[in-house]
C-alpha cells in the first residue's frame, strides 16, 4: 500500500482550497511531523515489531476509536497468525485505548513473557497512541467541516485516577492532582545514554532529553520519539492562533478525562503562568471523578473545556453545538485547529505516560 503524502487530510476529507487547508499549512511542522511520525511507524517495521503486525493492531485501536476508513487504510492485506505475542499486545492495546489509567507493571510483564523486547514494547505503546491522537484529529476535523458530529451529547465528567499510596518502586505516590513538580519513573528501564551514539546523544540533547528518564525510554524508537517531539513543538510552540494558555489548558482537560496526574501537573501549571488564572486552573484539577469539568468558568473557557473533554472520550464525542459556543466565543478556523491538534496530541501522551511509568512525589531537599 503506498503512503499518501498526508493521510489526515485525506481521511478528514479535507478541500485544499478550504481555509482549514490553509490553517494545516500555516500549522505546516506539525502537520508535516504528525506526518513524518506515521511514516516512521508504518513505512516498515523490523524485527521487535514487524509491519503487518502494526498494521492489525492499528486496524483494531482505530476500530475501537470508531473510525472506518483509517481502520480500512491500516487493514493489513495478508493475516496475521494468531500467538501469545499478539494476544499480548491486543490485551495491552485495549488498556491504552480505552482505560491507560488502569495500567500496571504487570501489563508490561505480560508483554515481557509473550515474546516482545523492551524496544517493541514502546514502538507497540507508541503505535496505540499515535492511533488515539490520530482517530482525534480526524474526528475533530471532520466536526469542524460540519460531519459527523453528535447534534447534542451529556457534558464529560472527570475520570478517576490511581489511589494507591506508593509507586511500583516503593516512592510517594499521588492520590490527587496537583501544580506541583513531580517525579516520573518507568516501569520498563530506560536506554543507558551510554548506549546511545554520538550522533543520537545529539538528537536527545537537541530537546533538552538527555536527563530524562521517559524520554530516554520512549529513545528506543528514537526516530519515532524525534518525530513525536517535532510534532508537539509545532502544536504548542507556535505563534498566533490560540494562546498557548488555552493549548495548555486542552491538555489539562483531557489529562483530567483520562486521570493523567502527570501531565496535568505540567499543563496546569503551565497555564496558570501563561493565563494568570490560578484559581481556576486550580478549580479544574479539583473537580471530583464523576463531576462535569466545565462548571464553574468563564463562557469562554467552559466551551473550550467542553470540546476538548468530549474529543477525548473513547470514541470522540463532539458536538455541533459545543464548536458553535466555540466559534461563538471568537475562534476562528485557526484557532479551533489549534485546539484539536492540542487535544489530541494529549490522547497521545497521556497514554504513554500512564502505561510505561507512573508518577511520584519527590523528597523535599534539605
Amino acid at each position: 500500500m503506498s503512503q499518501p503524502d498526508d493521510l489526515i487530510a485525506t481521511l478528514a476529507d479535507i478541500d485544499p482550497d478550504s481555509g482549514l487547508a490553509h490553517a494545516r499549512q500555516t500549522r505546516h511542522a506539525a502537520t508535516r511531523h504528525a506526518q513524518g511520525s506515521y511514516e516512521v511507524l508504518f513505512s516498515q517495521g523490523d524485527d521487535d515489531f514487524p509491519l503487518t503486525e502494526r498494521r492489525l493492531l492499528a486496524a483494531k485501536v482505530a476500530d475501537w476509536h470508531g473510525q472506518p476508513g483509517l481502520q480500512a487504510h491500516y487493514q493489513p492485506q495478508q493475516p496475521v497468525p494468531d500467538s501469545d505475542r499478539i494476544s499480548a499486545a491486543l490485551n495491552f492495546a485495549h488498556r491504552l485505548t480505552f482505560e491507560p489509567v488502569a495500567a500496571t507493571p504487570a501489563d508490561l510483564e505480560a508483554l515481557k513473557q509473550a515474546g516482545w523486547s523492551p524496544r517493541g514494547i514502546v514502538t507497540l505503546a507508541q503505535l496505540v497512541a499515535f492511533v488515539s491522537f490520530q482517530s482525534r484529529l480526524i474526528t475533530g476535523l471532520r466536526s469542524l467541516q460540519g460531519h459527523e458530529a453528535a447534534v447534542e451529547a451529556a457534558p464529560v465528567v472527570a475520570g478517576h485516577w490511581h489511589e494507591a499510596l506508593q509507586t511500583a518502586s516503593g516512592k510517594t505516590a499521588l492520590t490527587a492532582f496537583t501544580q506541583q513538580e513531580l517525579g516520573w519513573e518507568p516501569w520498563l528501564p530506560a536506554r543507558p545514554l551510554a548506549e546511545f551514539s554520538e550522533e543520537e546523544q545529539a538528537i536527545l540533547a537537541k530537546f533538552g532529553h538527555t536527563d530524562s528518564d521517559y524520554f530516554r525510554l520512549l529513545g528506543r524508537n528514537l526516530p519515532l520519539l524525534e518525530q513525536r517531539t517535532l510534532t508537539d513543538k509545532g502544536i504548542f510552540y507556535t505563534a498566533g492562533g490560540l494562546p498557548r494558555a488555552e493549548r495548555e489548558l486542552a491538555a489539562t482537560v483531557v489529562s483530567k478525562v483520562n486521570g493523567c496526574i502527570y501531565c496535568a501537573s505540567v499543563h496546569a501549571r503551565k497555564a496558570s503562568q501563561l493565563s494568570k488564572q490560578d484559581d481556576a486552573i486550580q478549580k479544574l484539577l479539583n473537580v471530583a471523578p464523576g463531576a462535569v469539568l466545565s462548571h464553574g468558568h468563564t463562557a469562554r473557557w467552559q466551551a473550550i473545556i467542553a470540546f476538548s473533554a468530549a474529543l477525548s472520550l473513547t470514541p470522540a464525542q463532539p458536538t455541533q453545538s459545543q464548536i458553535a459556543a466555540l466559534r461563538e466565543q471568537g475562534l476562528d478556523t485557526l484557532d479551533l485547529l489549534d485546539l484539536i491538534q492540542s487535544t489530541a496530541f494529549f490522547a497521545w501522551a497521556n497514554r504513554l505516560m500512564l502505561t510505561l511509568g507512573e508518577p511520584f512525589l519527590p523528597e523535599k531537599q534539605g
